[in-house]
């Protein structure tokens, strides 16, 4: 049946004799199959050499069709279940499911949606079986993807407290270089806004003609308007999650051209702006639930006195008036020392005269009075900007609704020495970690050992890639890729004892095992001339310290078409809800030097048990289709 439907499909485009390279791709996208077209060209290439031309007959056309798309792996499982090698009758495939994929729910109706679904032969599919041909495209369906497809929609609790999530955070948005001359650009707000980021990062500074402007201050990063930037949020805020989006003001402007800002924000974004509390309450212990705020724009800025007296305000007009806030009262990243250009060494005659002074009394810092301007400052609702001072005064002085923003370098002090209090302080209130000044080239740190403390907003630059941008990527893969996650319930209570150093009673101990089996049709090296590497697969684990782990399987010479490695590998992970994996296939070069050809990052929860296909995604973020790693993940 499969043979006759192959001929049938294809003899129209051999009605004229042969067909070359370009029919054969024709051929190929109208069968629907994903190809690499450094692999069709190796095997067309292959196919010609055994006889003179450049031109194909049906028979080769087909050869090169299996070489692409009937892989053995897939043929020796279809082979145990089918009863004569050539059919899966609707209860085999059920039993394939139930049995190696683990899928205890499926039922006959199951069997049959996949059946309809992926079976291409009409014949077949109306006697409620399947060929090989569907089989394959099941197997490299999303449905048999390693990431679970309940975790492709919102399924988690979305009513809880604002501070209960992981937050998806970017750090200088409007950059998409480096800090010091690259340019500022609104396609950094965009591509931020379609990834699902829920908290962007803007930098205001007073611009000519009374316009405020955009752009790393003191810095030779180009300059574009506000305006602009909030007409292109205004556009893009819920494209891709409908759950509220927090814009973080780095406010640098005078209280004139704050008034502008306040009223751009107000007259773009209309009714998507937050500028009053849910029902009007504003004696609030705990912050509204991202289901509560669905299709709301916040305003995180600094802010003059209570909720109350905003409330009072705007029945009033404040126009040009502007109150001083003390620094006591607001941080902002340039605030901290740590987000400045660094410090030039002292030359070494001064250096010697101070080891042997004693160190001078401690200045009191001198307090830097900023000027907010009411319209603006009233709109800040449930995200004001509140300095750090340390967790006791937080525990003592900070409502629920004020806000925290703490650079890496003071954040990774103060979970070494304090983190139980700082565990408490991220299930009580918002806190945004960001990158320190120093890291002038955009670099990123690990965002791990942040949201291992509960963290909510670790805010990363989304215009740089590399593994920690890619945990940030697979993290919010999570619940739909809202771009909030709950955190497990263990960062959500005020009277946790887990620390990740010490997880105690909070261990729920996962014996994880993937048998990776082989890859498909891979990037080749950038150094082959055809279609090769020699492929090795890393599998990482990020956690706790305790759970991070890494282990590397062989190197397969010479093949990035059909790599096979039958490698088993077993982890065991004591705080999976913290979890990360990535799989990072590489090139091997020489024993020193190894190409990134591909990876694909995801939670630990998050992994499909059962024969899986693991997409592959580029250096840039994009999905390399149809290059895939396919194993066997298990775990109890």
């Amino acid at each position: 049946t499969s043979h006759t439907w192959f001929w049938n499909l294809i003899q129209n485009d051999f009605k004229s004799g042969n067909t070359d390279l370009d029919g054969c791709i024709r051929l190929l996208e109208k069968m629907q199959i994903t190809f690499d077209e450094d692999h069709l060209k190796h095997i067309f290439k292959k196919t010609i050499d055994k006889h003179s031309g450049d031109i194909i007959s049906m028979d080769d056309f087909r050869a090169i069709y299996r070489a692409l798309v009937h892989r053995p792996e897939f043929e020796e499982l279809f082979k145990a279940y089918s009863i004569d090698g050539n059919i899966l009758p609707n209860g085999q495939l059920l039993k394939f499911l139930a049995k190696e994929q683990f899928q205890t729910e499926a039922d006959e109706t199951t069997a049959l949606e996949i059946i309809m679904k992926y079976e291409p032969i009409d014949e077949v599919r109306k006697r409620r079986q399947m060929s090989f041909e569907g089989f394959i495209r099941y197997m490299n369906s999303d449905e048999c993807s390693i990431f679970k497809s309940q975790h492709r929609s919102v399924y988690q609790d979305m009513t809880q407290p604002l501070c209960d999530y992981f937050i998806s955070s970017s750090h200088n948005t409007y950059l998409i270089a480096d800090q010091l001359m690259g340019p500022s650009h609104l396609w950094g707000y965009t591509s931020a806004l379609l990834k699902g980021c829920r908290c962007l990062e803007i930098d205001c500074w007073d611009g000519h003609n009374n316009e405020p402007i955009v752009y790393h201050g003191h810095t030779l990063t180009s300059k574009i308007p506000f305006r602009s930037v909030i007409h292109v949020i205004d556009k893009y805020a819920f494209m891709s999650s409908s759950y509220p989006l927090i814009l973080s003001l780095e406010n640098h402007c005078s209280p004139k051209q704050q008034e502008v800002m306040a009223s751009c924000l107000k007259s773009i974004l209309g009714d998507k702006l937050l500028s009053s509390p849910l029902g009007g309450e504003t004696d609030m212990t705990q912050l509204p639930s991202p289901e509560a705020l669905k299709f709301k724009v916040l305003i995180k800025n600094k802010k003059v006195g209570t909720l109350e007296q905003s409330m009072l305000r705007m029945e009033e007009d404040s126009v040009g008036e502007a109150e001083e806030v003390s620094d006591s009262d607001v941080q902002s990243d340039d605030d901290n020392s740590e987000d400045m250009s660094p410090v030039r060494p002292k030359s070494p005659s001064k250096r010697k005269s101070d080891r042997r002074s004693s160190p001078p009394p401690q200045k009191k810092p001198k307090m830097r009075k900023t000027k907010i301007a009411l319209a603006l400052s009233d709109l800040v609702v449930y995200t004001k900007s509140q300095k750090f001072v340390d967790f006791e005064h937080s525990l003592q002085h900070q409502k629920c609704w004020e806000n925290n923003s703490i650079g890496e370098s003071q954040a990774r002090k103060l979970a070494k020495v304090s983190a139980p209090q700082f565990i408490a302080h991220t299930t009580r209130f918002i806190t945004r970690i960001y990158p320190k000044g120093s890291r002038m080239k955009s670099s990123n740190y690990n965002p791990q050992e942040f949201w291992n403390i509960g963290c909510q907003m670790v805010a990363l630059n989304f215009q740089t890639r590399g593994t920690y941008m890619e945990l940030q990527d697979g993290k919010f893969l999570d619940n739909g890729g809202c771009g909030y996650v709950l955190k497990p319930a263990f960062l959500r209570d005020c009277n946790t004892t887990f620390t990740p150093r010490n997880v105690g009673a909070y261990s729920k101990p996962m014996s994880l095992s993937i048998r990776l089996i082989s890859g498909h049709q891979l990037p080749p090296s950038a150094l082959s001339k055809t279609n090769k590497a020699d492929p090795m697969v890393q599998i990482e684990i990020y956690g706790v310290p305790e759970d991070q782990a890494r282990k590397r399987s062989s190197v397969v010479k010479s093949n990035a078409l059909c790599p096979k490695w039958n490698e088993t590998f077993s982890f065991n992970i004591q705080v999976p809800e913290l979890a990360m994996i990535r799989f990072c296939v590489e090139d091997e070069v020489s024993l020193v030097n190894k190409e990134f050809l591909g990876q694909y990052t995801l939670p630990v929860m998050s992994l499909n048990t059962g024969y899986r296909n693991i997409p592959l995604i580029s250096k840039d973020g994009t999905k390399l289709e149809p290059a895939s790693l396919f194993a066997h993940v298990w775990y109890y």
